[in-house]
């Protein structure tokens, strides 16, 4: 094989190979702040909601 042939196509994969990590890092990064987006609104119930409980029969 040339070895120009061959630097250019390990570029191209080396290209790739960064290019899929930083969109697997951007994707982690939104998952993340989406996850403790969640964990905020679980830890702020509605105050009113289970101050008492109604026993009649």
């Amino acid at each position: 094989m040339d070895i120009a042939a061959l630097s250019i196509a390990l570029s191209q994969s080396s290209a790739s190979q960064s290019a899929g990590i930083l969109l697997t890092k951007k994707a982690l990064d939104t998952a993340e702040g989406n996850s403790t987006q969640l964990l905020k609104m679980i830890e702020a119930p509605h105050p009113n909601l289970g101050g008492t409980i109604d026993v009649k029969a």
